[in-house]
């Protein structure tokens, strides 16, 4: 069984941000950060989900995906982004490219998910947090290519 903790920040919505996983496994621990110059707090919550998935090196895994953020958890559990993805109108939604990465990676894994409260009692989303606010406040961030696509298109700066 795999534990995964995520949290997701943004120094304005949207502004720089960052996102925070702690993955346990078999008395294995393992941190992942980084850090964006302009994305949204939902998009780094779900990216952390991402990135904690990413990190798993086999497939069919029993995985515990704990997070603060109701947006991501929610959409998952309620079943609301498998509804999104088989609507033509899912290339209007906003984060569908991470929503696409997502459900490719949900495909190879045995996935749940539990909501916590941030800012709480929960000793391993609390570090989460101190992860993804010290990316956000990095000097390296880099582009969320999603972000930005999606804000000039909309702008319409592109075709």
């Amino acid at each position: 069984m795999v534990e995964i903790y995520t949290d997701g920040s943004s120094r304005g919505n949207p502004g720089p941000g960052g996102y925070g996983v702690v993955l346990l496994a078999s008395g294995h621990r393992k941190e992942l950060s980084k850090g964006y110059r302009l994305t949204t707090n939902n998009r780094m919550e779900l990216l952390a989900v991402i990135a904690g998935l990413e990190a798993l090196k086999k497939q069919d895994l029993k995985v515990t995906i704990f997070s603060d953020s109701k947006y991501v958890v929610e959409s998952v559990e309620k079943g609301w982004v498998f509804q999104w993805n088989m609507k033509p109108d899912f290339a209007k939604k906003k984060n569908r490219d991470l929503w696409k990465r997502f459900l490719k990676l949900y495909e190879y894994q045995n996935i749940s998910f539990v909501w916590v409260k941030g800012h709480s009692t929960n000793k391993e989303n609390n570090r989460c947090d101190q992860l993804a606010t010290a990316a956000a406040d990095g000097f390296e961030l880099i582009i969320d290519e999603g972000y930005e696509h999606e804000k000039n298109n909309k702008n319409g700066m592109f075709d």
